[in-house]
């Protein structure tokens, strides 16, 4: 299995056409590693799944793509944004199923914000050109969280990721001049990548910047 642990390296990935690893419980599709441990990974939940907090030290970003998560505190359907910082202490769980896309690792030592949010309701605030919108999820110093929509025919200005840059498609074909990347496609770019992004067709995509490595390799 490639665990694209070479943080400096920019990867493309169809998450759609990848197999689900079903030797783990809940089953799951890594995408990327570091240190030996899968940070970012697409999970599918049974009805009647049920999960403790993760590892000491390790928070967690959870986008719910399908059906609805639950904790201890309320019911999250598809379209919920959560973010518990390391130390939270939470049993999730899932009566219908669903499908998760899941970060698992070392938050900043003074990020520890707790975040809910519903982005099927939460408001679009303007972007910076015309035919874009944001829904801004969570900001700590030099990283920052994202749902960004396109119109169709949208484009942006070429620019560079200081600290990196990921993004999953939800919906749409988002492209740019590297490729097109239709619904389900993962994207990591490396710190100081360039490009420009544009949508002929329009698209929603989850972004978050300024959480990769300014240099070198994670070994696993």
């Amino acid at each position: 299995m490639v665990i694209q642990a070479d943080l400096s390296a920019r990867v493309v990935l169809d998450t759609v056409s990848m197999e689900w690893l079903t030797a783990v419980e809940p089953v799951c599709k890594p995408l990327d590693h570091v240190g030996g441990v899968s940070v970012t990974h697409m999970v599918k939940c049974v009805p009647g799944w049920m999960s403790e907090s993760p590892k000491p030290g390790l928070g967690e970003e959870i986008l719910v793509l399908e059906g609805v998560l639950s904790d201890d505190m309320a019911d999250y359907p598809a379209g919920t944004y959560l973010r518990n910082p390391p130390g939270t202490s939470r049993t999730l769980r899932t009566d219908p199923g669903c499908v998760l896309f899941v970060k698992r690792y070392s938050f900043e030592p003074e990020d520890a914000a707790v975040v809910r949010i519903d982005t099927e309701n939460a408001p679009w605030l303007p972007g910076l050109v015309p035919g874009l919108s944001v829904m801004p999820l969570h900001q700590y110093q030099h990283e920052h969280a994202a749902l960004v929509r396109w119109q169709p025919g949208t484009r942006f200005q070429p620019h560079a990721h200081f600290g990196g840059e990921e993004i999953l498609v939800l919906s749409g074909v988002f492209e740019d001049e590297y490729g097109v990347y239709p619904t389900g496609s993962w994207i990591r770019s490396p710190h100081m990548s360039r490009h420009q992004p544009f949508s002929r067709e329009g698209c929603v995509i989850y972004v978050k910047t300024g959480h990769l490595p300014l240099t070198g390799r994670h070994e696993t």
